[in-house]
């Protein structure tokens, strides 16, 4: 876990926290980074059809599967091992300009400017990698990021996690330790987030929002009237789009696979 700031807040504010996938972002931030490094013959077919599927759950389902959080987590951890922290930096924002950018909801978007406009610190909460949370902390002018950190040695990767995944329970925890160092008012802070597996941050703070939330999240939510924002649309298309799209998407692999064949020399 680790976190990066632009300046010192004052002493005594509250701040707001933002979770990134399905709250700031549609979808999961992993997958597309695993798309981006796929569209750069980075990553393996096979390892992005897996990314896929948990996309196509996350999206239809609209919650976090444990097992594909951490089916993501450890290829993304595989991938970086040995390579340099500047140059997945420097690919990192490559692929956000590319591929996250235009994934940012709007409405999220348009809370987080509230925030900003009301001179309020606005931090990310996110399992994410730490990389890619700040990448999005400075694309949209946010104040701070908190995420995930991959492990490095003199600036190579070592294919390990620095502490655990910032995720659900670590998530409320990090923030009470940057509240306190910061000198915020827990009770005069805000979050989002779009997952029950959030609620231990979202009932830290005095004004928790539920954000595209899940069905345990929702129902949470109306029980003890936290505002409910929904922006997500055509849901009902969703559930039969992203599913054809993903099946498409492993047709179109086969169909390449089978043309390199064809062309190969040692396929003749």
């Amino acid at each position: 876990m680790s976190h990066d700031a632009v300046s010192p807040n004052p002493v005594g504010t509250g701040a707001a926290f933002f979770d990134v996938d399905n709250t700031l972002m549609r979808g999961a931030s992993i997958y597309h980074f695993a798309r981006g490094l796929a569209s750069r013959d980075l990553f393996t077919t096979r390892d992005l059809m897996r990314f896929a599927w948990g996309q196509t759950v996350f999206r239809v389902t609209g919650s976090e599967q444990p097992e594909h959080i951490n089916a993501a987590r450890e290829a993304a951890l595989a991938f970086v091992a040995g390579h340099d922290v500047q140059d997945l930096v420097s690919l990192c924002e490559e692929i956000y300009d590319d591929t996250m950018a235009d994934r940012i909801w709007e409405g999220t978007r348009a809370l987080v400017q509230g925030h900003l406009d009301a001179g309020r610190p606005v931090w990310l909460v996110t399992a994410t990698p730490v990389e890619l949370a700040q990448i999005i902390r400075r694309r949209l002018g946010l104040t701070g990021a908190l995420g995930t950190e991959a492990e490095s040695i003199d600036g190579v990767y070592t294919g390990r996690l620095n502490g655990d995944l910032l995720h659900g329970p670590a998530k409320a925890v990090a923030v009470r330790a940057l509240a306190h160092k910061e000198g915020w008012d827990l009770s005069a802070c805000s979050a989002y987030s779009d997952s029950s597996n959030d609620l231990p941050l979202l009932s830290l703070v005095g004004d928790p929002h539920a954000v595209n939330p899940d069905g345990d999240l929702r129902r949470y939510a109306r029980t003890h009237e936290w505002p409910v924002h929904d922006f997500r649309r055509h849901r009902a298309a969703l559930k039969v789009a992203v599913p054809a799209a993903v099946a498409g998407a492993v047709a179109g692999a086969v169909a390449v696979r089978a043309v390199r064949h064809r062309r190969s020399p040692t396929a003749r």
